[in-house]
């Protein structure tokens, strides 16, 4: 699954920009990116392209959304949000206070306030993933439909969340997460 962020990356150099949204005042847009109908970019917001969010998302305000970052309908992108070269599935809510770099997330999920996904290893190793080489250094999680994510969460690089997984505030998370886990 990590190889859908660099398939990700190399299709969105061939956005266009394209704004059908609203984008309220003092958002800053640099590079291609383009903005669904009915969605909303909010005040404060700084979007880096390449870069592509669907139609009716709520985005901001003063989110930061970096490069390589592809966002699905319907979904919130919340306050003091940071998304960098991740895919995000429709329907999915990233409300405040939240980091997510290198990661590919499903669809329906809900991230508590100030929940962390670190990407890179302190010794700057590829990332193994159940013992696979991802051949990346940064590297995220994997993270699948429904999952819920209590507040303060912290997702440690390389992990996997099946779906339907619900994760109690404050947990340190990784490795392999069946799906329908709860996690305490």
């Amino acid at each position: 699954p990590w190889d859908l962020l660099d398939a990700n990356a190399e299709l969105l150099e061939g956005v266009q920009p394209d704004i059908a949204g609203t984008v309220e005042e003092g958002v800053q847009i640099r590079g291609k990116v383009s903005v669904g109908k009915g969605t909303i970019v909010k005040s404060g917001t700084y979007i880096e392209g390449p870069c592509i969010i669907g139609e009716n998302c709520a985005i901001g305000p003063h989110a930061f959304i970096r490069p390589a970052t592809a966002i699905g309908d319907g979904c919130h992108i919340g306050h003091s949000t940071e998304i960098k070269n991740s895919v995000i599935m429709n329907n999915t809510k990233i409300p405040h206070f939240n980091y997510l770099g290198d990661t590919v997330v499903g669809s329906g999920c809900n991230f508590g306030a100030g929940t962390k996904v670190a990407n890179l290893r302190h010794d700057r190793n590829t990332i193994k993933i159940r013992g696979i080489d991802t051949r990346r250094v940064k590297m995220g999680a994997v993270i699948g439909d429904d999952v819920r994510f209590g507040i303060n969460c912290s997702i440690n690089v390389g992990t996997v969340i099946g779906s339907g997984v619900s994760v109690a505030p404050h947990c340190f998370v990784e490795g392999w997460i069946d799906e329908e886990t709860k996690v305490r």
